[in-house]
Formats: C-alpha cells, sequence, structure tokens
C-alpha cells in the first residue's frame, strides 16, 4: 500500500533534453525546449512556469541535446530563494549509470534517480518541456492523491479524427478517470463516454508517488526490450496493472483564463505548429492570452532592453505595427509591419514591410526589402531591396527551408541579399 500524505512534498522534474528534429533549422544548434517563441520567451519557460505557479518550488530540469543556450537561460532566469531552499537547476546529462546518453524520457529519469534521493519528496510531477499551454499541476496531485494511482497521466480532448496523431486513452465504463486502455495513434478510436466525437490523447505529463516512480524506472532499465519511454513503456506498465488514472486537462481551472484559451494547448513539434502557436497570440482576443497575469509566464527579457520605438510619420514612411507583437528593443522605422511576432532588438527600416512572420532576436529588416510569412532566426540581415517568402523557388535556391505550409525559414545568422 503505497502512502499519501496531507501534504505532499513534491519535486518537479522537467523533460528537456528534446533534439526537436522537425523544428530544424530552428534546432540546428540548439534543444527544441531552448527555441524562442512569443517574442520574449523561450518554450522551457511555460512548463516552468506552470509548475511554479502551481507552488512547486522545487523543480530540476533533464538536459541533454545542445544543451548550452538553455542551461544557460534557465541559471540566468530561474533563480529562486536559496534561503527558503528552493531551485530551479539544469542538470546535464552525466552518465551515472553507465556509458551511455540518456536512452528515452524513462531513462533519463532512471539516470537523474539522485535527484529524487537527495529531495526525498513525497510526490513527482514529471512534465514535457516543449508544449505551450496553461495548467495547474497541483490539482493533477490532488486527483493523484485521491485515487491512489499508480501514475496520473494528463490529457486533452482533441476530434477524434485526429487520434491517429496522438498517444490515445480510453477510459474505462465504469471509471471514466482510470485508464482502460492505452493506444498509440490509433485509426479506430473509441470516443468518450458522453463525448463520442473526442478522445483523450497524452500531452506528456505524470504523476507518480517518488517511490513507486524509483521502483518502476529501475525496472524498466532492467529490461532489454524497452525503450525506455515514458508514454510507450511506463504508462502501459501500470495500465497492465489497472492502476493508471487519467486526469482531464478540461477540469483544470486557472484564474483569469477566459472561455476562449482556457483549454489551449499547442505540441510546438513541427515548423508550421509553431509558427501558427506564435501567430496565436496576436489576434484580438488572444487564442492563448500572454496578458492573464494571475497565472503569469515568466521570462527573463523584462527590463533588459529599451521600450520599443516606432518613428517617422511621413505619407508612405510610416512607423506602424498591426495586430502584431513587439518585443521591447525594437525599432520600426518609417516601415510597415502586420501580422506578426518581433522579437527583442529587432529593426525594420523605412518603405520595408514584415508581413505574418516571426523576427527572433536582432533581426535587421533594411529599407524596401519585404519579409512575408517567414521565420527569420537571429541575427538575419535582409538586405535593401531583398526578398524573402515572395518567390518560393527563388528562397529554396538560396538554401532556405520550406515547410509543408509554406512558410520559408531563414537560419541563424544568414544574410538575405536582393
Amino acid at each position: 500500500m503505497r502512502r499519501h500524505f496531507g501534504k505532499t512534498n513534491v519535486l518537479a522534474i522537467v523533460l528537456a533534453g528534446g533534439e526537436g528534429k522537425r523544428l530544424m533549422p530552428l534546432t540546428a544548434d540548439r534543444a527544441k525546449p531552448a527555441v524562442p517563441f512569443g517574442g520574449i520567451y523561450r518554450l522551457v519557460d511555460f512548463a516552468l512556469s506552470n509548475v511554479v505557479n502551481s507552488g512547486y518550488l522545487k523543480v530540476v530540469v533533464l538536459t541533454q541535446y545542445k544543451s548550452h543556450s538553455l542551461d544557460r537561460h534557465v541559471t540566468r532566469t530561474w533563480r529562486m530563494s536559496t534561503l527558503l531552499d528552493n531551485y530551479v537547476a539544469p542538470i546535464p546529462a552525466q552518465q551515472r549509470r553507465g556509458k551511455q546518453w540518456y536512452m528515452g524520457s524513462a531513462d533519463a529519469i532512471y539516470q537523474s534517480l539522485n535527484t529524487i534521493d537527495d529531495e526525498r519528496p513525497d510526490i513527482v510531477v514529471v512534465v514535457g518541456a516543449d508544449h505551450v499551454y496553461r495548467m495547474d499541476f497541483s490539482q493533477m496531485v490532488d486527483q493523484h492523491v485521491e485515487t491512489n494511482a499508480g501514475v496520473t497521466v494528463a490529457a486533452i480532448r482533441q476530434p477524434i479524427s485526429l487520434s491517429d496523431q496522438f498517444g490515445v486513452i480510453e477510459v474505462d465504463d465504469a471509471d471514466v478517470r482510470k485508464v482502460g486502455r492505452w493506444r498509440e495513434k490509433p485509426t479506430d478510436a473509441k470516443g468518450l463516454p458522453g463525448s463520442p466525437e473526442e478522445v483523450l490523447a497524452s500531452m506528456g505529463n505524470y504523476v507518480f508517488d517518488a517511490d513507486v516512480l524509483r521502483e518502476v524506472v529501475t525496472k524498466d532499465a532492467n529490461n532489454e526490450s524497452s525503450k525506455h519511454d515514458m508514454g510507450g513503456d511506463i504508462v502501459p506498465y501500470f495500465v497492465a496493472r489497472d492502476e493508471a488514472y487519467v486526469y482531464d486537462f478540461n477540469n483544470n481551472e486557472i484564474p483569469g483564463a477566459t472561455d476562449r484559451d482556457r483549454a489551449y494547448w499547442r505540441d510546438v513539434g513541427t515548423i508550421d505548429s509553431y509558427y501558427d502557436a506564435n501567430l496565436d497570440l496576436i489576434a484580438l482576443e488572444p487564442i492563448f492570452n500572454l496578458y492573464n497575469s494571475r497565472w503569469p509566464i515568466y521570462t527573463s527579457y523584462s527590463a533588459s532592453h529599451p521600450p520599443a520605438k516606432f518613428v517617422h510619420n511621413e505619407t508612405g514612411r510610416l512607423g506602424e505595427a498591426l495586430n502584431s507583437a513587439v518585443a521591447p528593443g525594437c525599432i520600426i522605422s518609417g516601415a510597415r509591419v502586420e501580422g506578426s511576432v518581433l522579437s527583442p532588438q529587432v529593426k525594420v527600416h523605412s518603405y520595408a514591410q514584415v508581413l505574418d512572420s516571426v523576427l527572433l532576436d536582432n533581426v535587421e529588416v533594411s529599407r524596401n526589402a519585404l519579409v512575408r510569412k517567414a521565420i527569420l532566426d537571429k541575427n538575419v540581415r535582409v538586405e535593401t531591396g531583398a526578398q524573402v517568402g515572395v518567390d518560393h523557388d527563388h528562397d529554396r535556391e538560396r538554401g532556405y527551408s520550406l515547410s509543408e505550409g509554406g512558410i520559408v525559414i531563414v537560419p541563424k545568422g544568414a544574410v538575405v541579399t536582393a
């Protein structure tokens, strides 16, 4: 019999070792959780903000792939009170259990069991680091304790037509909180009771009793046939033992949330989903609302750059940004920006246009240039009169990537010539 406690000591583990191959070239020299997003954030900031806002202030971030910028961001930004023994600590792969790197998400936890031994928590919350959403994990922990679950898996409702894109949870007929069946990308999924056109898709977030987690990842590490994956191996183990429960994200209550954004969750695993998620932020009524001060998304940029500036007010030379998000340090000088997200220190010069695009830090768009439906990585320079996203054949000839949705991606530091 597992023990539960009236007041639980919770350790949060953020899995941030993702390589992010489908986000290339944005992940050419950075880990997926370190990819900039929404002007001033990194993807990892959403997971960390959710954990901290849930009241869990002891957090380890497991990193591996090209982790320098991620480690630097977490170390500089996420400083907690050492006086109160709170911390957010990035932990790179250390080969503690042998001469191999992490073999999967379960193996990452197995190789990092020393963090659990040091903290001795009652409960461990395990979350991914590359999704955009708000979630109060304490409500999921409460359900976990109430049900005495082996594992509790967070899940979001999705149309049954998309079930072949997710790990799908089919609930028990007698208890809709219990996982009856776990299926990877099924084409014949069973709809939810009372909502047959929807399925529950795994969000990659889990809650365990600490002693149970230690036991199961150790057993998994000794299983040579396992892929050492949380969703693919650990959850099915508990399903087979009738000890897996599901937490319906639809039931999660967030202070300040609106009906429009309360159940928002976006897996930004591809260039098109990354682009769409950025543009979700700039609608008149945002699909995901960054302005909810009751559940803030934290990051490091708030005081490190001067205010954005818009200059020139002449016919044909008006500095303006419409339906856009413009970060501190940007200068829009006699140029037009529309439907776009600009990161810090972007400069757009006179007579240039930036339309439906995402520009990362320190991009410069010179006079008379045109950027349309594109993602420009850090330090890109678009020269006078040059165009991006207008002639896709020409973009390909210059070596730029093109997504399935027609988004042009210009890699870090590139110079776009006319």
